[in-house]
């Protein structure tokens, strides 16, 4: 069983590279620490076994059982692992000696991000870091959990930021249901993330993506859509909308004839003025409805939507909400994604999801239909797991 004065041990490894054994010996003594803060937890020792030739893990944890016998924690120690690596792990399966009634499969890093711990809850393994972040699961006898604590040790930085123009581009066309299961090359991507993406852009956010395990590779060299839910909610949680513009406007056109002129305006854009949040999920999944209409429309053609819509400018009293995009992946439909001459085209159920989620009010719930009712039947319909 290591001892070691845990505290020491923290402040000595701040910011630094461990490996080897001392990579071991840290997170041996950070284990130590969560099973010592059990107060009613007695009897349970932690050992080194790296060295054995058939052990196949680091560490190995006992812990005895209420009703008799011990349940072993293996543990894999990494100095880093990417999502996409993972799956080489996910499937290993840990005979410890002394034929232990449960095996706790554990995964032990400098630091866990949330894309690891989503991947080990998935597979059925318990992790912990070197900050006290953990999820240690033993049926029967006990559940830790803790995320939150600042990561006392370098993190590895990402190859691309989720929040950016050019990831939003890709993610959108890689979650439109029309695409899902289709297989990309990085060039075809690009063509659908003009304009102002490059080759080298597409590539940093694909090798980005395939490294968190939300796209695999084919064996042509192309790549695909693997987890779209947990791509989503990734996107979702790092979207920035409050960059787009938001004004207020007020018409006395209802109905069919408010219609009728976003429709004309729709077409006179050719395509930059969609309905947006509450207003394209009214057509998309029906869920909240309310009073204001709202839309995206570039900036160049305002003039041509107040003429159109007989709109005038409000501080209060709306009832048109109109939102001035940050960039035009908005409008992005994908292939034949256009809604005809009938009315105005709505943002691809992708975009409304998280400009719901984002937009206030019943937004969040509103988000959570269109998730249910739409995108999870859809990804489900052509071959991906949600």
């Amino acid at each position: 069983m290591y001892v070691h004065d845990t505290v020491n041990a923290s402040h000595s490894m701040n910011m630094k590279a461990l490996s080897g054994a001392a990579l071991e010996r840290a997170l041996a003594a950070k284990l130590e620490e969560l099973l010592r803060g059990v107060d009613w937890l007695r009897g349970w020792q932690v050992e080194h076994v790296g060295g054995a030739s058939d052990a196949g893990f680091d560490l190995l944890a006992t812990v005895p059982l209420p009703g008799g016998g011990k349940a072993a924690l293996c543990v894999e120690c990494k100095g880093e692992l990417r999502p996409s690596v993972f799956r080489t792990l996910a499937d290993r399966t840990f005979s410890p000696a002394g034929r232990p009634k449960v095996v706790v499969p554990v995964l032990a890093l400098p630091w866990v991000s949330p894309r690891v711990a989503e991947l080990c809850a998935e597979h059925g393994w318990s992790w912990f870091d070197l900050a006290g972040n953990h999820r240690l699961d033993v049926p029967g006898l006990l559940h830790l959990q803790r995320t939150g604590n600042e990561s006392v040790h370098v993190r590895p930085r990402p190859k691309a930021n989720l929040s950016t123009r050019e990831a939003g581009r890709v993610i959108r066309a890689l979650l439109l249901p029309d695409h899902a299961g289709m297989r990309w090359t990085q060039r075809e991507m690009q063509n659908h993330c003009q304009p102002n993406v490059s080759l080298g852009l597409v590539n940093k956010v694909v090798r980005h993506l395939r490294d968190e395990a939300f796209i695999e590779g084919t064996e042509d060299g192309g790549f695909r859509l693997r987890d779209p839910l947990k791509l989503l909610v990734a996107w979702r949680d790092a979207y920035r909308f409050e960059r787009h513009e938001r004004r207020g406007y007020f018409t006395l056109l209802q109905g069919k004839k408010l219609r009728d002129a976003l429709a004309g305006l729709g077409l006179q854009t050719g395509g930059f003025a969609v309905y947006a949040a509450f207003s394209a999920a009214e057509f998309q999944a029906p869920y909240v409805r309310q009073p204001k209409t709202w839309m995206y429309v570039r900036e160049q053609y305002l003039s041509k939507f107040e003429a159109l819509v007989e709109a005038k400018s409000v501080d209060s009293g709306e009832n048109l909400v109109v939102l001035i995009p940050d960039d035009d992946g908005v409008f992005y439909l994908g292939d034949g994604g256009t809604m005809g001459d009938s009315r105005m085209s709505c943002t691809n159920a992708v975009q409304t999801y998280v400009d719901l989620y984002h937009c206030g009010g019943r937004g969040e719930e509103a988000a959570e239909a269109l998730l249910n009712q739409r995108l999870k039947p859809e990804w489900q319909l052509r071959g991906l797991n949600v």
